[in-house]
């Protein structure tokens, strides 16, 4: 199955500054940056995966996949090695990235904190070009040149498993 690129970046656009009443808002415990980007994954795939632990899905708050929220989480299901449903990713070069896929940062060098949703890319390959959505510091259309990080990796979104 096709990413819907366009779509996952028309939801990132209309949700980053608000917040989908479908899910619950983590801002006050722990933030809400990954939260927000699976939204945007969802919207682009249109598969959740149910996989208890394993999986990637939201039912509810307190009914959800660790792959949802988590950082670390995330990374690990989207470049797992076995099929299933779900969106799927590639760790990939700055000059890789296209808008619809997931930038993620370590501000401490030992574990990444944070994860931001590619909404548009330019040319050439320019840190300043790449612009993001995120949530818990809500920001839309943001220069990925704003930010500091003790290490960045990329991750390209490359298909989706029914």
């Amino acid at each position: 199955m096709l990413y819907d690129r366009d779509r996952a970046v028309e939801y990132a656009i209309r949700w980053a500054h608000d917040r989908n009443p479908q899910y619950y808002n983590y801002d006050n415990i722990g933030g809400d940056c990954t939260n927000f980007v699976s939204q945007c994954l969802y919207a682009g795939a249109s598969v959740m995966n149910y996989t208890p632990v394993f999986g990637w899905f939201y039912i509810s708050a307190s009914n959800k996949s660790p792959s949802w929220t988590g950082v670390e989480f995330l990374r690990d299901f989207l470049v797992r090695k076995t099929g299933g449903p779900g969106p799927f990713a590639v760790e990939a070069g700055m000059g890789d990235l296209m808008p619809g896929d997931i930038i993620q940062l370590s501000f401490n060098g030992v574990r990444f904190q944070h994860s931001l949703f590619v909404v548009e890319t330019g040319a050439p390959e320019n840190l300043w070009d790449i612009l993001i959505a995120s949530h818990t510091d809500d920001q839309l259309f943001t220069s990925l040149g704003t930010y500091e990080w003790a290490k960045i990796r990329y991750l390209h979104i490359v298909g989706v498993n029914p």
